[in-house]
């Protein structure tokens, strides 16, 4: 599996045009993620120590959900990924 550049990443996020979620917002979405993280888990799905190290900068940043899956799908090279969306695909050169 490739690395992510999380510094790398936190940047690329950090200068895209998007509206940080609110508190409400955050709080609203850090609950979501925690309890899809558990489901995960109850699947038999453990997430790595390197994928939950991305989704917490995703939620440190306030990401909105729509755009952290535009995120992760360009991060993994996925042929719906928006090629516009300014984010550099894992184990890409840069």
């Amino acid at each position: 599996m490739t690395t992510i550049d999380l510094d790398t990443l936190r940047s690329e996020v950090r200068a895209l045009d998007y509206v940080r979620g609110n508190s409400a917002e955050d709080t609203m979405w850090r609950e979501d993620d925690e309890d899809a993280r558990a489901n995960l888990a109850i699947e038999g799905i453990p997430l790595t120590a390197e994928d939950d190290a991305l989704f917490d900068m995703l939620r440190d940043e306030r990401v909105p959900p729509s755009l952290a899956t535009a995120i992760l799908l360009r991060l993994l090279g996925h042929p719906d990924a928006d090629p516009a969306l300014a984010i550099t695909p894992a184990g890409a050169s840069c």
